[in-house]
């Protein structure tokens, strides 16, 4: 069997299971919430045009902007309880994914609903009236069965979107069958994505089969249909959550970014602590702000992050000190401010650099920046998804007198491919990339140090500070990777002609140095 293929296999219970879960909840609390207020909405014009409005104007954010919003608030919402009741409410993973879903799923189910339940015959109503039924009697008996297959389709619908959408949760940290797709698009691993799609499409189609069978025996008065579409949802969904009930230990839960080196150093942290006897889980594909808020606020244990990126996103410095200053001051400060441990440096950078093909930038006589700008009018940039918003990108403009002719946003993995088709002439490459030496491109330097130094540091949850075991674990890490050998680990999951799982090179790396036990 295909490597990647059984890989995929062997992860597919628990991200099936996870994202049955949040989509179950989440059409559940739908229901819940939208069929009540459609029957308020029938009989109050007003209750019905907000209910309606609001509904649809969720449909126009964004999936993914959704999800994001709900951190913050959540967040917010925890800094109350935590000192008033004792308690945090989580910012990550399960409780916004629901939060977010069962908003999208409202729609649907009440616009059906509400339609259903007004398009009833008025005859019928006046004759249910008229052999002196109560109003809750009317509604139950009759109302609600004329109008339940078209309430059944509106379901139907928030039903395929809802497992669809829920593959977004991964993107909050919540495991699901968009970890597939996350993952294998910032690792070129098109099987895991193609993976991902079937799965998740997989899901929607077998769900809508079993709500149809509800729906058509109920417009056919036929209740074994409707209890054979009923036990099978029940049964299919039972089935897919028994993942879930296995180990309940207390487990350390790894962070990591939406990039390839970020999967790798998760599953080196993740095999260290698991060979200690230690329970891992993760949650992947973080936002660099995200990541270390879910860090602060206890949503992770520990995760890599770079110290370039503490400096200026979560610190607001502009200032760019030598290397070992810099450390210094981060360790005490984001000890200080958030109660944050930096356990240490890896030993390597991942800085954030700009690059271009070898070939073009000796042809047109490109060393550093400096000589960038000179022409960088005439030429397009192409970064990563947060490098055009990142204070970085705001310094380097600002030094060098920066202006590209166009600016374009693209994920990692594709980012390279616009420099290498020539959609982009300058990309934002990251120092520790094993694509530049196999791409064999040029990286500028920064002769007027704007960009500070980006040493790749472990970070520590301020509840995980003075844990002994994951201190054991993770501390013989510090210092222990070169960046020449985390090139080598990174291309191993980027290129092209045999792709390595993050797993596979975080075994290369401890192969090549990294003791296999604490």
């Amino acid at each position: 069997m295909n490597e990647q293929i059984a890989a995929a296999l062997t992860v597919l219970p628990s991200y099936l299971a996870n994202h049955v879960l949040i989509s179950a909840a989440a059409l559940a609390l739908a229901l819940a919430f939208s069929l009540p207020l459609a029957v308020v909405a029938i009989r109050n014009p007003h209750v019905r045009f907000v209910a309606l409005a609001a509904a649809g104007l969720v449909q126009t954010i964004p999936g993914l902007a959704l999800l994001a919003l709900f951190y913050p608030v959540l967040l917010g919402l925890s800094a109350l309880t935590e000192p008033t009741l004792g308690f945090k409410v989580p910012a990550l993973g399960f409780l916004p994914s629901v939060m977010a879903l069962t908003l999208y799923a409202m729609l649907p189910i009440l616009r059906n609903a509400v339609t259903g339940l007004m398009g009833v015959d008025p005859r019928v109503i006046e004759a249910a009236d008229g052999v002196g039924m109560t109003p809750r009697q009317r509604l139950s008996e009759v109302e609600i069965p004329l109008a339940a297959p078209v309430v059944m389709a509106g379901i139907r619908t928030a039903t395929v979107w809802t497992i669809g959408a829920a593959t977004l949760a991964t993107s909050v940290g919540q495991t699901s069958l968009g970890s597939y797709i996350f993952s294998g698009l910032q690792t070129e691993n098109w099987v895991f994505v193609m993976f991902g799609c079937a799965a998740a499409t997989g899901l929607a189609l077998i769900a809508d089969v079993l709500l149809g069978l509800i729906e058509t025996g109920i417009a056919r008065r036929n209740r074994a249909t409707v209890v054979a579409g009923a036990a099978g949802l029940v049964a299919g969904t039972v089935l897919a959550l028994v993942p879930l009930l296995g180990d309940s230990r207390p487990a350390y839960m790894i962070g990591a970014k939406n990039f390839s080196e970020q999967f790798i150093l998760a599953e080196v942290m993740r095999a260290r602590l698991e060979a200690g006897g230690a329970t891992v889980r993760q949650k992947e594909s973080l936002g660099s702000a995200v990541a270390f808020r879910a860090l602060a606020s206890g949503d992770i244990d520990a995760y890599v992050d770079y110290s370039g990126t503490l400096w200026t996103n979560v610190l607001g410095r502009t200032d760019t000190p030598p290397r070992d200053q810099l450390l210094a001051e981060l360790t005490s400060l984001l000890k200080a401010k958030f109660g944050v441990e930096v356990l240490g440096s890896l030993g390597f950078e991942n800085a954030y650099v700009l690059a271009m093909s070898g070939e073009k930038a000796r042809g047109a006589g490109i060393v550093s920046i400096a000589d960038l700008s000179e022409k960088a009018a005439s030429l397009t940039l192409g970064s990563d998804l947060e490098f055009l918003s990142r204070p970085e990108w705001q310094a380097l403009k600002s030094t060098y007198g920066l202006g590209f002719r166009a600016e374009k946003s693209y994920s990692p993995t594709f980012m390279y491919r616009a420099l290498s088709t020539g959609t982009a002439d300058v990309i934002s490459a990251f120092s520790s990339d094993g694509r530049i030496a196999a791409d064999k491109l040029a990286v500028l330097t920064d002769p007027k140090g704007a960009v500070p130094s980006y040493d790749a540091v472990i970070l520590l949850a301020p509840k995980r500070a003075n844990d002994v075991t994951l201190r054991a674990a993770l501390r013989p890490l510090i210092g222990a990777i070169s960046v020449e050998r985390m090139r080598e680990a990174n291309l191993m999951v980027d290129r092209d002609d045999r792709k390595a799982t993050p797993k596979e090179a975080a075994a290369f790396l401890a192969a090549a140095g990294l003791e296999a036990r604490p």
